[in-house]
């Protein structure tokens, strides 16, 4: 059975600076009415990386269409995932509609992408109108959605990873030369920062918790593509394209210079807890040297695309050489 340390050493490992009583306070503020933070900054003794994002602040400057092309002005998109190219090429602006269930919409996109009205998979003709589409982006797997735009131009995303989805969007809204310069762009920060931080000469271990689960997570991984962008080495055992359990008996598969955690869900994040306060894994080399940071799984796992890939790299810029 696993070692368990006492429940009130679970509560000290959160610490958030504020937070309301119930859900319906008003936001705290100071005597002089500015809010006060209520971001919490760590988890079971763990810090988590970037607790303050700014996520209005993901996507990027506006791109220029091609040369002697039309650009499009009303763009639906029947996939949510096509929505991080758009946000990378500076045009979520020109997103009108997600053929998508509300709530769809990835948070870490900001409130630009998230404030577009998600119309559901089969729009109804109001709907459709008020989008008044001139491109609608799909996908193989969500085409249907799109045949109540009618003669509006469509254009199908080929499935594949992500620079090449990323280039297939570009292809699509005229951006192609934009396209292939916002990938160099980050292909160089990438190596320079890899040079920069010497992360060839750091092995790096990525952990995930689910509901009751722990899972080494696989450099064919959306976060295991961007460490190998960036030039960051991997413990030997997790040097395998795919992710595979860990034994939380034995942690030592796990073990890395660094460890990143993070956690799917509400109870990947209870049960996550927990094993972070585990003697097993308190035993770990990089738990008692304090290099176990915590990352956004919906930002290093759950997306695909350019916007998300700078938001890990930026995470690893900010947290590869630091401590919990």
């Amino acid at each position: 059975m696993r070692g368990r340390r006492p429940v009130w050493a679970a509560l000290l490992g959160v610490v958030a600076l504020a937070s309301a009583a119930c859900s319906g306070d008003e936001p705290l503020t100071t005597p002089e009415g500015s809010p006060i933070s209520t971001t919490v900054t760590r988890v079971a003794e763990v810090n988590i990386v970037s607790a303050d994002r700014d996520f209005s602040k993901t996507c990027l400057a506006p791109t220029p269409a091609d040369a002697g092309t039309t650009d499009a002005a009303r763009i639906v998109v029947t996939d949510p995932a096509l929505l991080d190219a758009l946000c990378a090429l500076g045009i979520g602006d020109k997103v009108t509609a997600v053929t998508a269930a509300p709530g769809s919409v990835p948070a870490y996109l900001g409130p630009q992408l998230t404030a577009v009205p998600a119309i559901g998979t089969t729009p109804d003709a109001a709907a459709v109108s008020k989008a008044d589409a001139d491109l609608v982006l799909t996908t193989p797997g969500t085409a249907p959605s799109s045949k109540p735009f009618g003669a509006v131009r469509s254009v199908t995303i080929p499935a594949g990873d992500w620079q090449k989805q990323f280039r297939a969007v570009a292809d699509a809204v005229n951006r192609s030369d934009a396209g292939r310069q916002r990938l160099a762009e980050f292909t160089t920060e990438a190596t320079k920062t890899g040079r920069r931080m010497d992360a060839s000469h750091t092995q790096v271990s990525l952990v995930r918790f689910g509901d009751d689960s722990e899972t080494i997570a696989g450099m064919d991984t959306f976060a295991g593509q961007i460490l190998g962008e960036i030039g960051v080495q991997r413990p030997g055992p997790q040097r395998v394209p795919d992710s595979f359990p860990v034994d939380d008996a034995d942690f030592r598969e796990a073990e890395g210079d660094l460890i990143y955690v993070s956690f799917e869900g509400e109870q990947g994040q209870k049960h996550g807890e927990e094993v972070l306060l585990s003697d097993e894994w308190l035993n770990l080399g990089a738990s008692m040297w304090k290099r176990v940071l915590a990352v956004d799984d919906a930002v290093w796992y759950d997306s695909s695309g350019l916007a998300a890939a700078w938001l890990v790299l930026n995470d690893v810029k900010g947290s590869l050489d630091g401590n919990s």
